[in-house]
């Protein structure tokens, strides 16, 4: 058997810093938009406190579904493009809950689509480490990266709390988007850094 990596090693392993920031963001632009969905629904849009609750369980509610949808389309379409799409719908779905208008339905209809899009994120990162980082690695870097999404979880919708306070309730969806955006980046940058090192696996 394998020796176990040292928390040191794994991190020292190429992409794994990058994954390690992607499930920081995912865990927290999740939480923080569950949690924070109803205030902002209410304290800046003036909706109703039932019609708030309820359309942010919608959200939740997108993420279920969407996992199940995924479940027929993740062998063929693969992890890579699972975790980009998943990230691009979430950002379509911020877009509409930031659309400054007075027409409230797009922004309901968009905590849906957030949750749609984060569905497929998290299973999609869990299930491409073997092939990301080797099989013997990847029992160490999936509890680095469940780290990672409890640091996300814990500190990031509380930090949001802090900016609604002390600043504007209303940067709720740009708060949202700096998240996906960070995602965004770190999983294309690791994309990238994980093909050159198979290549260079290859050619040696």
């Amino acid at each position: 058997p394998a020796k176990a990596l040292s928390l040191r090693q794994a991190v020292r392993i190429k992409g794994v810093p990058l994954v390690m920031v992607t499930f920081f963001g995912y865990c927290a632009l999740e939480q923080t938009a569950g949690l924070w969905a109803s205030s902002y629904l209410v304290q800046l849009r003036g909706i109703s406190e039932e019609t708030a609750a309820s359309f942010a369980s919608l959200f939740f509610l997108g993420i279920t579904f969407g996992r199940f949808l995924c479940g027929f389309v993740a062998e063929r379409l693969g992890d890579r493009r699972m975790i980009r799409i998943g990230i691009l719908t979430a950002v379509a779905g911020i877009l509409l809950v930031a659309l400054p208008i007075s027409y409230d339905a797009f922004a309901l209809v968009g905590l849906i689509v957030v949750g749609l899009g984060c569905a497929p994120i998290y299973p999609s990162v869990i299930h491409a480490t073997p092939a990301n980082f080797g099989k013997e690695n990847s029992q160490a870097i999936i509890g680095i990266q469940m780290a990672s999404a409890y640091v996300g979880t814990t500190f990031m919708p509380p930090l949001f709390g802090l900016i609604a306070t002390h600043i504007h309730i209303g940067l709720y969806p740009v708060y949202l988007l700096a998240l996906a955006v960070l995602m965004l980046c770190m999983s294309e940058r690791l994309n990238r850094t994980v093909a050159k090192a198979h290549a260079a696996e290859k050619a040696a």
